[in-house]
């Protein structure tokens, strides 16, 4: 409700400072523009609720771009192309969970070297140079709607509707958090943390995938630099700032849409107001900042407050009436009543 509260205000700012923001086509351009936010959004909403990090997703919205580009080029149908683009998204990510849980190696290391890996490797195949898409049916992911909704944001909306199910309804989704919030207690009690953390990363490629396919869609174009702007750093803003733990175990699929179209709104209006770009990393680094701040101090003031209560001595506790307080066992519970000791009559 706090996301949702700031995310009214902003829209109300923005549409008083330019009429050109309160227009509809302003309004699509902002939910195409967060499409594919929001899918890194909520890829990165599965790594971070199991205390991770992808550093990777920009890296992958090209390479799979440019994969199905290229495919398509190579005379394949547009629908294998993306299927291809999405097996090649799926895998990136479920090597980065490999690495991560059976190497144990940091998440920020081995998403790091992936990113490198990824933006190298559209590059390489194509020399830096763009590849054209021809076939139309293509451009139906980018630029098709039903009933005058994009088809980006339909997209988006049946994945959080899966993944949000996923996560509240399913014993996969109550792993997800078990490992987050304790991964050595969720693992003695049974959970196979190498394989959540596996699906995490690979959802999270499959979610980079599918932006990778709407920013090709959209230009009918394969650019091997796509995503290599603030995509990475917009998808970490917006998990955050939609309530998603950077250490893990807390977060959910609407906190981080919320975020996404906070993100999405923010970055709009600075561009129809006419700040100039520079400005918006400033701005959504400030963001960021104020939640994990938000984030860090929730958790330390949620421990003082258990650390009050163990700290309360057992006489400032209210005992049975009158104030006296209540006798105890030698073993430190209170006695039951057939246990109280009768008054003497001497």
């Amino acid at each position: 409700m706090g996301i949702a509260a700031v995310l009214v205000l902003v829209v109300l700012a923005f549409s008083l400072l330019s009429p050109n923001f309160r227009t509809i086509e302003n309004a699509q351009v902002l939910l195409l523009n967060g499409a594919v936010i929001a899918f890194l959004a909520l890829g990165q909403t599965f790594v971070l609720l199991t205390g991770g990090i992808d550093l990777s997703t920009g890296s992958n919205v090209a390479l799979t771009g440019m994969v199905a580009a290229l495919s398509m080029q190579a005379g394949l149908p547009w629908w294998s192309a993306v299927l291809i683009a999405i097996a090649i998204g799926l895998i990136v990510g479920a090597l980065n969970g490999a690495f991560i849980y059976y190497l144990k190696l940091p998440p920020f290391i081995v998403t790091f070297a992936t990113f490198g890996v990824a933006a190298s490797i559209p590059l390489i195949l194509t020399g830096a140079s763009s590849v054209n898409v021809a076939d139309p049916f293509f451009a139906i992911i980018g630029r098709g709607s039903i009933f005058g909704i994009p088809m980006p944001v339909i997209l988006v909306a049946v994945a959080a509707i899966i993944f949000g199910f996923v996560l509240r309804f399913t014993a996969t989704g109550v792993h997800i958090y078990a490992v987050g919030g304790n991964a050595e207690t969720s693992r003695l009690a049974g959970v196979n943390s190498g394989r959540v953390i596996l699906l995490a990363y690979a959802l999270s490629g499959l979610c980079a995938a599918m932006g990778g396919l709407i920013v090709t869609s959209r230009l009918m174009v394969g650019y091997p630099s796509a995503g290599s702007g603030n995509e990475l750093f917009y998808s970490i803003a917006a998990a955050v700032v939609g309530g998603v733990s950077l250490f893990g175990g807390i977060g959910s699929i609407g906190g981080a849409l919320l975020g996404a179209v906070l993100i999405a709104t923010v970055s709009n209006g600075m561009n129809v107001v006419g700040v100039q770009s520079y400005w918006q990393p400033l701005v959504i680094g400030l963001i960021i900042l104020g939640g994990v701040i938000i984030d860090t101090h929730r958790r330390q003031l949620s421990f003082a407050a258990l650390l009050g209560r163990l700290r309360r001595s057992p006489g400032q506790d209210s005992g049975p009436a009158g104030g006296a307080p209540a006798l105890a066992t030698p073993s430190g519970t209170a006695p039951s009543a057939a246990a109280q000791p009768t008054r003497s009559t001497h």
